[in-house]
């Protein structure tokens, strides 16, 4: 079927405002244009993209199936103008990169500190996302890299082009209100304390819920938090018991103990990965350079 590349242009700018009008200033041309490149792309699939009303533009299942392959096209394109751009002005490019708060903040910023040393006029650009979410970033081909916890339920193993750090989780108190650095508790004495741990739907709760199940426990945490900072936070002031990577309280936390287990926290690792279907621009392979390796 030959449809016009301009067709999904117009599609892939409704589908992502909701809005004919908003689609319209982006795209330089008029409403009317918009809604007649998108009742030919209808007709041409035989099906309806959107549901109009007066109010809002919603996605049909079949807008919804389309989008999800016409994002990462579009994408790729993107990314590729990009480079092209990039590598006449600077001879390097852009690095794009996906990770976690935590990850940025513990474990990236002396390798950003580095890159930019080197290459001082290649612009660094950073989203911040779950572990989970960034690989969505990564096939969807909107960052060049990430790094992520892992293991990953979502991420591809030939995704994975380097270890870099191996680290392991462990539960935090402060002794004014948790005396127990002198004892070995077993999870389930743990499970007996409130217990503070990152929100649902991210490697680092997949985990640790899934460790809990080994053992036959049920993981119900009294608080539920969006980062690790906070978790130590809530922690240093008493609310309760956190569990967070050791590699985050190496260092500044002198009123936290580390609470030693019965059972083995199991290691995790650091991992930087790649999408093997696009092309690696140079500021990628220079930074993956840069990272240790396991």
């Amino acid at each position: 079927m030959d449809i016009n590349y301009e067709l999904y242009k117009v599609f892939f700018y409704v589908a992502q405002s909701l809005s004919f009008s908003e689609a319209s200033k982006h795209l330089y041309i008029s409403q009317s244009a918009v809604s007649q490149s998108i009742k030919t792309l209808e007709r041409k699939l035989g099906q309806p993209l959107f549901i109009r009303s007066t109010k809002k533009v919603q996605l049909t299942p079949a807008g919804q199936l389309l989008l999800k392959h016409v994002e990462p096209a579009m994408n790729l394109i993107r990314r590729g103008e990009n480079q092209l751009f990039d590598s006449q002005g600077l001879g390097l490019g852009q690095l794009h990169i996906g990770a976690s708060d935590t990850i940025c903040r513990y474990f990236l910023v002396p390798y950003f500190r580095k890159f930019h040393q080197q290459y001082p006029n290649v612009p660094i650009k950073v989203t911040n996302a779950t572990s989970l979410n960034c690989v969505d970033l990564l096939e969807q081909g909107k960052v060049d890299l990430i790094i992520t916890n892992a293991p990953n339920t979502r991420l591809n193993q030939s995704y994975i082009r380097k270890t870099v750090c191996e680290f392991h989780d462990v539960f935090v108190a402060n002794p004014a209100y948790y005396p127990l650095k002198s004892r070995v508790l077993r999870l389930a004495e743990l499970s007996g304390y409130p217990l503070i741990t990152l929100e649902r739907h991210c490697t680092t709760c997949e985990f640790l819920h899934n460790l809990f199940l080994q053992h036959q426990l049920e993981l119900v945490p009294e608080i539920e938090l969006s980062s690790n900072d906070l978790l130590i936070d809530f922690a240093r002031i008493g609310l309760g018991i956190a569990c967070v990577p050791d590699y985050c309280v190496r260092e500044g936390n002198e009123d936290l103990d580390i609470i030693e287990t019965k059972e083995t926290m199991p290691a995790r690792q650091i991992v930087a990965s790649v999408n093997p279907t696009l092309p690696i621009n140079a500021p990628t392979e220079a930074f993956l350079d840069l990272l240790p390796s396991l």
